[in-house]
């Protein structure tokens, strides 16, 4: 699939300092004259940062790696998980489309993004904060159906639950990801049948809603302050934040 960039583009990209500080880490894993391992990376953040992945972001990332525009380019086109389009000022709604999620309702899903978003994916909403796509495995078939929002996995949808979901982003509330059924992770609908000596005093959350909830980076666009930068392989901490 031919995938190409946005006609519609901003006039630069820079990355914010503590995105830059993050970025240059990143590079410091890699011997000198191998910077260009650390593109991946670097893209992702930039996308992080803006919501979508742009042209003056793809330059800027090759300047940092003294890479030619055109290896930049040509990572940026080929994987999927990069937005080469604008996507929504809220958040970006990815439906998994394949089998698990297909046959517990994910055509139910995509119904409601094109009347609640747009009846195209990679389009925007009329007020610009909502734009989706059906993607392949996510890899929560035991929680089927369910859609990447942001960051974070909302699973076991229905589709009043995923309008819903829509609904709350737009007032500017964030619902906590995870099981939307009441299941505390991916154990059988019925309740736990094994490794049940770990439900007495587990936490309210399983690992990953938890992680979200401390976070708050769901739908955020990262500046790079959400997190202590750490460089184990330069030996210790980079940079402390409060």
């Amino acid at each position: 699939m031919l995938r190409r960039l946005s006609q519609t583009q901003p006039e630069s990209f820079v990355f914010t300092a503590d995105n830059l500080a993050w970025a240059q880490g990143q590079i410091s894993k890699y011997p000198e004259g191998r910077q260009a391992s650390a593109i991946i990376p670097l893209l992702w953040r930039a996308q992080e940062q803006e919501g979508w992945l742009t042209r003056p972001a793809i330059e800027y990332v090759a300047g940092l790696l003294g890479m030619a525009y055109m290896r930049a380019l040509e990572v940026a086109t080929f994987y999927f998980m990069f937005q080469l389009h604008p996507v929504g000022s809220v958040a970006h709604v990815q439906i998994c489309g394949t089998l698990s999620c297909m046959l517990c309702g994910a055509e139910d899903l995509v119904a409601v993004c094109r009347d609640k978003i747009a009846a195209k994916p990679h389009t925007l909403s009329p007020d610009g904060k909502f734009s989706w796509e059906e993607v392949e495995c996510l890899g929560a078939c035991a929680n089927a159906p369910m859609a990447q929002i942001g960051k974070d996995y909302y699973e076991d949808l229905t589709a009043e639950r995923l309008s819903w979901l829509l609904d709350e982003f737009a007032a500017g509330r964030v619902p906590l990801p995870g099981p939307q059924n009441g299941r505390y992770a991916a154990e059988p609908l019925g309740g736990a049948t094994s490794l049940t000596g770990h439900i007495a005093g587990r936490a309210e959350h399983n690992a990953s809603v938890q992680a979200a909830a401390d976070l708050g980076d769901t739908i955020k666009r990262i500046d790079g302050t959400e997190v202590p930068l750490t460089t184990p392989w330069l030996g210790g901490l980079a940079k402390s934040k409060g």
